[in-house]
């Protein structure tokens, strides 16, 4: 599922369980659900941090950078 898909099924969620429509099991199914998209969509962003590389210009020549904690 890619981050996107996973960030939509997440709003779903949490509509239906704001709406107070759901018995308390399936908000509590609802709830297990919801924090297993997040932790899938930090691993998402976690991985895609570890991509992101900084450009830059040092001396006449590119040097390429890993993006980590004191990039930020």
């Amino acid at each position: 599922m890619t981050f996107e898909e996973s960030i939509k099924q997440l709003n779903e969620i949490v509509n239906q369980m704001e709406s107070g429509n759901l018995s308390i099991d399936e908000s509590l199914a609802k709830f297990s659900q919801g924090i297993k998209l997040c932790e899938e969509c930090m691993n998402q962003l976690n991985e895609a941090k570890g991509k992101v590389t900084i450009l830059q210009k040092q001396m006449d020549e590119i040097v390429e950078k890993s993006f980590n904690a004191e990039n930020e």
